[in-house]
């Protein structure tokens, strides 16, 4: 078991089952406190609210809080893949501290989904290890999308494509809207009051306040708009370097997210060798700490036009037309994945998939398993609410 002094759930404040729920997650890294404080600052205040549903605010790693670190055995962030949660659920025993504070959270998220039947809101915080704007990160999906547009703050997809087991995409994989939000640097006072800033927001766009009754809403809302600094547009990770095992890598120093880079640009060393930028883009969450193997990113701006049309592509269900694809197949019955075979796949254009709703892969033999957000989606638990009825 574990054991610590700190508590799980940092508030719990229950209202009747058929109404919102909002879900916060804080310190899901160790290192990452903005949350965590952020929560204490607002907990008097959250109490005193009038609210129309639930509000449930949990702590992540409390071992890795506790010692201020990412992790201390596993990225508690990456275990929630389709294989990790089905040891899991089968009692197979794993070592890591990790794999206690996943059970844990676990617990308490079937509970939520299990006894609320109105739309549930999903939001993990965190901060990064260098300079960057406030941020959101979504897997692509029209819910998280359209949910995540209501901020003022610039949002990144398709982050899925290069993690695996983000304990949010496992919750999107249920249907449910699930979205990040990186607040600041870590220990960065900013941080804090950005986190608050997006609680109280979130509190209002998912319904669980009502507006007049956050009376400070348009400070908090220009906070974040001020904060962005005119970068509030849709991104999506183009790149990622992954840093191998035992790999001595050292970023270059200076670098912030959102920053833009040039082609040929030293952005790092690996091994003392020099890591050099192969396209023009931006640079996204540069890795300042000892822990974790995302050395960076690069992101790009999504155009408007491609936005629309893949909303009319998935709300048209037009992806059932790639399984007319040589060595394409459904996954299932349920057809909420494809199932593609490797040597066809490299020859498959992947902004096509990225259209069509399919960015998250997983490999199985000699096939590449491919998720649709959309065709999880339980889209009647939102049709109701003007955001989602939004084009």
């Amino acid at each position: 078991m574990i054991n610590s002094t700190l508590d799980r759930v940092l508030l719990k404040i229950e209202g009747e089952n058929t109404e919102p729920s909002v879900i916060f997650f804080c310190g899901i890294h160790g290192n990452e406190p903005a949350g965590v404080l952020a929560i204490q600052e607002l907990r008097e205040r959250l109490e005193r609210m009038s609210m129309k549903g639930s509000l449930y605010v949990f702590r992540g790693n409390i071992k890795a809080f506790q010692e201020g670190v990412r992790y201390i055995d596993k990225d508690l962030n990456r275990l929630w893949s389709r294989s990790g949660i089905d040891e899991m659920c089968k009692g197979v025993l794993r070592g890591a501290a990790e794999y206690e504070e996943q059970r844990a959270l676990y617990e308490e998220i079937k509970n939520i989904i299990n006894t609320k039947t109105g739309p549930l809101f999903f939001v993990d915080f965190h901060t990064t290890s260098s300079k960057t704007l406030p941020f959101i990160t979504i897997d692509d999906a029209i819910i998280n999308r359209r949910f995540s547009k209501l901020f003022p703050v610039p949002t990144v997809l398709g982050i899925e494509e290069y993690l695996n087991g983000p304990l949010l995409s496992f919750i999107n994989q249920l249907g449910f809207l699930s979205i990040g939000f990186e607040s600041g640097e870590h220990h960065d006072a900013e941080a804090v009051l950005n986190a608050k800033a997006f609680m109280l927001l979130t509190l209002c766009f998912s319904g669980l306040v009502e507006l007049n009754d956050l009376e400070d809403f348009n400070d908090h809302f220009n906070r974040l708009k001020k904060a962005s600094d005119g970068k509030a547009h849709f991104y999506e990770v183009i790149e990622r370097y992954t840093i191998k095992e035992n790999e001595m890598f050292v970023m270059e120093p200076g670098f912030k997210s959102f920053q833009e880079v040039n082609k040929g640009e030293l952005l790092a060393k690996s091994n003392g060798e020099p890591v050099i930028a192969k396209n023009n883009a931006m640079l996204f969450m540069p890795l300042y700490q000892p822990q974790g193997n995302d050395g960076y990113f690069l992101i790009r701006r999504i155009s408007s036009f491609f936005l629309r049309l893949s909303t009319y592509l998935r709300g048209n269900r037009l992806d059932s037309v790639l399984v007319y694809l040589p060595g394409v197949t459904w996954n299932s019955l349920k057809k909420d994945a494809l199932k593609v075979n490797l040597r066809v796949a490299r020859f498959l254009a992947r902004p096509i998939f990225h259209l069509l709703g399919y960015r998250h892969y997983e490999e199985e033999g000699a096939y590449l398993i491919m998720y649709n957000r959309e065709r999880t989606t339980r889209t009647h638990r939102y049709n109701d609410l003007k955001w989602f009825q939004a084009k």
